[in-house]
């Protein structure tokens, strides 16, 4: 690469190089003033000195070599892959040498962790993401990366498209759900049910309707009529709240054990939620849900929820590795129960 520097005010009639960026502290703004390609003005010349500039570098790359820009938008192109989930993200940039995907609908994000790791191997590359498996909303940005220098090798930009692995942004969908709710104290009107609510705020995510509420005592046989009469209308998940625990009169997950043809799980290494219960019927998700749901906003049942209204249902191998980071802080900032970051179940 050849590098000529020449001076701002014989800079005019010359096409730039790389961006320029400008930093205004108080109109807080920071961007690409000046792109790539853009051919110098007479008017520009204050601007560009007002912005620091009193030296432009004029790049001449060699054959083997590659524009930052450049660079960026080849890997962003093999991130975005040609995957049916493809359509789902956009890519914006190359600006400053660093382009993002951003999502094109609300959904469930997932991608290969390690080949972001792998990337980032080469100093040459910023590779930066949102936590793996987390919901995002349309618009948001879920990763963006840039090259650090102006110029970077071919082989550098080969290498890091041969390790790019497609992101993945599953829409959820709106399966139809009912709720069970046991024990004899709502069953008798003694009690409110107090986990219906919360209930049908967390299904607004996946626009899941509510089809069906039926409360039931701590009697196995009637829990199980309930929950068959809930899959009898369609439903395709259903919820069973009470009774998850060890005590003489909990006696849900017995009536699920009754219906399911496949249990998945019980218990899981995360608190809050460790008395969580997933099986299956067919295609319905049958799941236990421990009376945490109710005082906590966020317990292991989100975490299940969006896999399940995503199509990526989890299996009792990943719970059990789901107990790093699956310690709750309680922070209303946190999707998931657990704070670690980057290490979300």
């Amino acid at each position: 690469m050849e590098v000529k520097v020449i001076n701002v005010e014989d800079s005019v009639g010359t096409v730039l190089s790389h961006d320029l960026t400008l930093i205004d502290v108080e109109k807080g703004y920071k961007g690409a003033r000046f792109k790539k390609g853009h051919v110098v003005a007479q008017d520009d010349v204050t601007l560009l000195k007002r912005m620091g500039r009193e030296r432009l570098s004029i790049l001449a790359l060699d054959e083997d070599e590659v524009h930052e820009d450049d660079a960026a938008l080849r890997v962003a192109t093999a991130m975005k892959g040609t995957s049916p989930y493809s359509p789902f993200f956009s890519i914006t940039g190359p600006s400053e040498g660093k382009c993002a995907l951003v999502a094109e609908a609300s959904g469930f994000l997932s991608f290969d962790e390690e080949a972001v790791h792998k990337i980032n191997e080469e100093e040459e590359w910023v590779f930066a993401t949102l936590p793996n498996k987390i919901p995002v909303t349309k618009g948001e940005t879920v990763a963006a990366w840039r090259v650090a220098p102006l110029v970077v090798n071919e082989d550098i930009v080969r290498r890091a498209e041969a390790l790019a692995r497609p992101f993945e942004l599953r829409p959820f969908s709106p399966l139809k759900t009912s709720l069970v709710t046991t024990g004899r104290e709502i069953w008798e009107g003694r009690v409110k049910d107090a986990f219906l609510g919360k209930l049908e705020k967390k299904l607004l995510l996946y626009g899941a309707p509510l089809i069906g509420h039926e409360t039931a005592p701590d009697d196995k046989e009637t829990i199980r009529q309930c929950i068959e009469n809930q899959i009898a209308k369609g439903a395709e998940v259903v919820f069973c709240t009470g009774g998850m625990s060890v005590d003489a009169d909990d006696m849900t997950p017995a009536a699920i054990r009754d219906v399911a043809v496949d249990v998945i799980f019980r218990w899981t290494p995360v608190l809050p939620g460790s008395n969580f219960m997933l099986a299956k019927k067919g295609s319905v998700f049958l799941l236990g849900v421990p009376a945490c749901a109710v005082h906590s906003d966020i317990t292991v049942l989100d975490t299940v929820m969006h896999r399940i209204y995503a199509g990526l249902p989890v299996n009792g191998k990943e719970v059990r590795r789901w107990g790093v980071g699956g310690l709750c802080r309680g922070c209303e900032a946190c999707n998931y129960p657990t704070c670690s970051f980057g290490s979300r179940p």
